[in-house]
Formats: structure tokens, C-alpha cells, sequence
């Protein structure tokens, strides 16, 4: 496995492979992989000859007072990692090399509407952020297919939606959240739970199936049941910011007779925000 962080460097490396026929696939991660991001490699391996791994630690995606600057940086175990799990060069960029501008004077990617609902209530800027350097990745690395976990679901339609915008000729691929034997999402913030908290976060997923077990039992009054949600988070210690139930396609209010829902939520516990969400389909 390569590792390389000049994007000139990159495209050549790229460049000589596609000479030879090869299909490029991007996992784009900012690194103290786990489980989950191992599996998002594995899957790339199976839809293409070349996988190529980022772990860049976006500035701009986190809020003032955000954790930026305490986010974990492992990159000599990611690499190990991503060595055993078969990728094929992980691509480690510079803040100067993505926004040669600056951050604040560089060009931002917008995809309006569902930017500022559900998480993006509650982090401004954070997907405008989310889909300035993702598009920055697509440009340097032109995969084929870009592989993203759908424990954050909102960003994966959100990045649908922006790369059939600007007709970008890049298949994104969603894999199934990877979950603790507990049932809580694996995710590099899961490290800032105390013991006591990390015994309670198990609570959020049991809520959400909690909730698509009502739903698929026939209850339709949606508001009823996010209020619900909210009320047993509270009970269970969160510090909830949202409980949704929404089309699985779009992320819109579900329409009369919808049957593919997505029921999200956001809640901290102690310094952690955790987010998570699953899949209903109604019968």
C-alpha cells in the first residue's frame, strides 16, 4: 500500500493504473478507523480493482467549539489497518493542499434544503463543509464508485443529491451501519463515552427500533412517535437533539402511502454526539 499526501502524486499513481484497464474506488474517512471503516474497504474491494482510502480530518465541517482539534489522529495504526483490509493507497492530505485559499477564502459546496434540516439544524455549515471536501476528493481521485457507511445517512444523501447536481460520473455506494455486539453504532467519537455513559448509549438504537417496530405495527401518527423517541431518550440520560422519521429516498417528509422510511436521531451523552438511524419498510 502507498501512502502519499501530494496530490500530483496521486494522479500519477492513478493515472497508471487506469492505463491498465482498472476501476478506482474512494473510501473517504477522517481516520481512527474502526470496524465500520474496514468494512466500507472490503466493500470496495468487491466493485473494483483499485481502492484508495483518504483520511483527511475536514476543519471545515466542524462549528465553533466543535471538536477539531481533539478529534483522535491515529494515521500509523489506520495504516496498518488499511494495509490488512487490502486497500491500495491511502491518500493523506494537507489543510493547504485541499483549500490552497485558505479556509475561510476557499470555494464551498452547497446542496441546499436538506443542509440545514435534521443535523444540519444543529451544526451549521457542517454539510456545507462535508460537501466541499468531498467534491475536492472526487476531483483529485475520479473514482468510479465512492463507498460511504449509512450510520451517517443524511451526508450519503446528501452527496447523491449534490453528485447527480453536477453530473458527476461517480456511483456512490451505501453500506449497512456495523454495530456493536450491544447494538450501538461503531463511530471514533464512541471513545469519549465514560464507562457509565458507554453502558447507557446502547438505549439510542433499542428507541429506534422501538420506534420502526410502531410503525411497522401499523401507527401512522409520525409527530406521536418522535415525541415518543425523544421522551425515552430523556428518560435514558440523552440530551436528545432530534428524533425524525423520514422518505428513505430523500429525507423529506414521508408522503401519504410512502413505505421506505428512515428513522434518524441525534442525542448527546456526555461529550459525545451520537448519531444513528435504520431502515423501515412498511408493509
Amino acid at each position: 500500500m502507498k501512502t502519499l499526501s501530494d496530490i500530483r502524486a496521486v494522479r500519477r499513481a492513478l493515472a497508471g493504473w487506469r492505463r491498465g484497464g482498472g476501476r478506482v474506488a474512494l473510501v473517504p474517512t477522517m481516520g481512527n478507523l474502526h470496524e465500520g471503516h474496514l468494512e466500507l474497504v472490503r466493500r470496495a474491494r468487491l466493485l473494483a480493482d483499485r481502492v484508495v482510502v483518504s483520511i483527511f480530518v475536514n476543519p471545515t465541517q466542524f462549528g465553533p467549539g466543535e471538536d477539531f482539534a481533539a478529534y483522535p489522529r491515529t494515521l500509523r495504526a489506520d495504516a496498518r489497518r488499511l494495509r490488512a483490509a487490502g486497500a491500495d493507497l491511502l491518500f493523506v492530505p494537507t489543510v493547504p493542499g485541499m483549500y490552497p485559499a485558505g479556509g475561510q477564502g476557499s470555494t464551498v459546496v452547497s446542496v441546499p434544503g436538506l443542509s440545514r434540516e435534521l443535523c444540519g439544524r444543529f451544526r451549521p455549515g457542517h454539510f456545507d463543509g462535508v460537501a466541499s471536501v468531498v467534491l475536492r476528493l472526487f476531483n483529485i481521485v475520479d473514482p468510479e464508485v465512492a463507498v460511504f457507511g449509512e450510520k451517517d445517512y443524511q451526508q450519503l444523501v446528501l452527496l447523491r443529491r449534490m453528485a447527480a447536481d453536477l453530473h458527476l460520473p461517480v456511483r456512490l455506494v451505501g453500506v449497512a451501519t456495523v454495530r456493536e455486539a450491544d447494538g450501538l453504532a461503531m463511530s471514533s467519537r464512541n471513545q469519549y463515552l465514560d464507562a457509565e455513559q458507554r453502558r447507557a448509549a446502547p438505549a439510542l438504537f433499542a428507541v429506534l427500533r422501538d420506534c420502526a417496530a410502531r410503525l411497522r405495527a401499523g401507527v401512522r401518527d409520525h409527530r406521536a412517535l418522535e415525541r415518543r423517541a425523544l421522551g425515552a431518550l430523556r428518560r435514558a440520560g440523552f440530551v436528545p437533539d432530534y428524533v425524525a422519521i423520514r422518505a428513505a429516498a430523500d429525507l423529506q417528509s414521508p408522503g401519504r402511502g410512502e413505505r421506505r422510511l428512515r428513522v434518524l436521531a441525534a442525542a448527546r451523552l456526555g461529550r459525545a454526539r451520537l448519531i444513528d438511524n435504520i431502515p423501515v419498510v412498511l408493509p
